[in-house]
C-alpha cells in the first residue's frame, strides 16, 4: 500500500516538482494551495505526511501547524516544512510548533525525497509496535 502525502505550496511549479518525484518514488501525492486547503484535504482524506509551505495566502505554514497540534487526531501527523524562511526565529518557531523536520528552500529534491522515505517508515515501523503492543495484550 503506497503512502499518501500532501503538498501544500502556493508556487504551482514547486508543488507539481516535489509531487511528480514523489509519485516516481511510488507514494500517492496530492496537492493543496494555502493552509485552509491543506486542513480541508486532511479532514477528508488524511495522508500519512504533510510537506508544508511557510509563506501561503489565507493561512501560513505556521498557523496551520499549530491548528495540527492542537487536533487530537493530527496531533501525531508527521510534518516537513519547506520554506524559504530560514532566518534562526523562523528555524526556531517551526521547531517550537512541533514540526518533524525543518528545511530551506532554494532544496535538493532529493534530500526531500530521503527526508519523506525516513519519516513515513519511521511512521510505519511505530505502527506496526504499536501493533504488537495490542496483539500481546491481555494475553
Amino acid at each position: 500500500m503506497s503512502k499518501r502525502v500532501l503538498v501544500v505550496d502556493d508556487e504551482p511549479p514547486t508543488a507539481r516538482l516535489i509531487q511528480t518525484t514523489l509519485e516516481k518514488h511510488g507514494m500517492e501525492v496530492c496537492t493543496a494551495a494555502d493552509g485552509t486547503e491543506c486542513l480541508q484535504a486532511i479532514a477528508s482524506n488524511p495522508p500519512d505526511l504533510v510537506i508544508l509551505d511557510v509563506i501561503m495566502p489565507v493561512m501560513d505554514g505556521f498557523q496551520t501547524l499549530r491548528v495540527l497540534r492542537e487536533k487530537a487526531e493530527t496531533k501525531g501527523l508527521p510534518v516537513i516544512m519547506l520554506t524559504a524562511r530560514r532566518e534562526d526565529s523562523d528555524v526556531l518557531r517551526g521547531w517550537m510548533t512541533g514540526v518533524d523536520l525543518y528545511l530551506t528552500k532554494p532544496f535538493k529534491i532529493e534530500e526531500l525525497v530521503t527526508a519523506a522515505k525516513r519519516i513515513l517508515a519511521a511512521v510505519e515501523e511505530e505502527g506496526k509496535a504499536d501493533e504488537g503492543d495490542a496483539t500481546t495484550a491481555g494475553g
